[in-house]
């Protein structure tokens, strides 16, 4: 029963994030917004709202260990697991953006993030900081997305764009109150699920919240980076990994810790930030080499995550 609520309320809310902001981007473009503001805003933020809903749901019901292992665990599924499943599909195309702005500002969000929780607990200024840096984040993509103009790309393209639903504003608005409901019941269900699940079999909620929550919250990131590699679009991939894991930090741990003060578990400031930290280290060189993640660095990634896994079991 537990692993039955923990999976509906997953699909639930990746069904109901993903319908939200459909809808919203729609209305948005019937109004006249401009992509570019819609592409930042709604389908930037939109896209992590399982981590930030589950994070923040968590958080609030007295599970800190979910909603930090949540953004910890999934932070590296999405630069070890899904990364190296997509190259071993097809070899990741790494373009110069992502080496001069996306990569340097993951491991800003990662080492504030770490150092922040260093002390045991992640305060309300800390994460009024983290919070912060969304707006950073979000000033910095509507530069390069400007520049972006004069390229061959479209706009809707290079922001992931979907074309708008062709619906009445009614209808578009009951999806979006629709969407809503689901991301409230989903969440629930969700982390209900998975503290039960951390109950049933006797393990902390830190340790649910790094296997368990982050691969379910990090499903929407692997099934939109094979979709990539298989429309041979891969240049996109390292660019929603990366943009995922900062806003994962800066959105779901700074709104969670913005709220309220929050416990970090003594395992992972001296395991899983080490771990997270040297994932994302590690991605540099591969992707700077010939400026292409290939198949063999695709191994290596799954394996590294193979590898953490295991170690993160035997602390059971």
């Amino acid at each position: 029963m537990n692993l039955f609520l923990l999976i509906l309320g997953l699909t639930v809310l990746v069904l109901s994030g993903d319908w939200l902001v459909r809808c919203a981007s729609s209305l948005a473009v019937r109004a006249s917004i401009p992509p570019v503001i819609v592409g930042l805003t709604i389908v930037s933020i939109g896209t992590s709202a399982p981590e930030v809903i589950a994070s923040v749901r968590a958080a609030l019901e007295g599970n800190p260990g979910i909603a930090i292992g949540n953004v910890i665990g999934s932070n590296i599924a999405n630069l070890a697991l899904i990364l190296g499943v997509a190259a071993l599909v097809q070899p990741i195309v790494v373009t110069r953006s992502i080496l001069r702005a996306d990569w340097p500002v993951l491991m800003v969000a990662s080492l504030l993030f770490a150092g922040f929780a260093w002390d045991g607990q992640l305060e309300n200024w800390e994460g009024g900081i983290l919070c912060t840096g969304t707006v950073a984040m979000l000033i910095m993509l509507y530069y390069r997305t400007r520049q972006s103009q004069n390229e061959d790309t479209s706009l809707e393209e290079e922001m992931g764009i979907e074309p708008p639903l062709d619906k009445p504003l009614i209808w578009l608005f009951g999806g979006i109150i629709v969407a809503s409901i689901g991301l409230y019941y989903g969440s629930e269900w969700f982390i209900e699920g998975a503290r039960e699940l951390a109950l049933q079999a006797g393990v902390s909620d830190h340790i649910i919240g790094l296997a368990v929550v982050a691969f379910g919250t990090s499903v929407p990131e692997l099934v939109a980076s094979v979709a990539a590699v298989l429309k041979r679009e891969s240049d996109l991939v390292l660019g929603n990994l990366i943009g995922s894991n900062i806003f994962n930090i800066f959105l779901a741990v700074g709104v969670s810790s913005s709220i309220i003060d929050l416990p970090v578990d003594s395992l992972a400031i001296s395991q899983d930030f080490w771990w997270m930290l040297a994932i994302a280290a590690l991605v540099f060189p591969m992707m700077l080499h010939r400026r292409l993640v290939h198949r063999w660095k695709g191994v290596v990634l799954v394996g590294i995550y193979c590898a953490y896994i295991a170690l993160v079991v035997s602390n059971v």
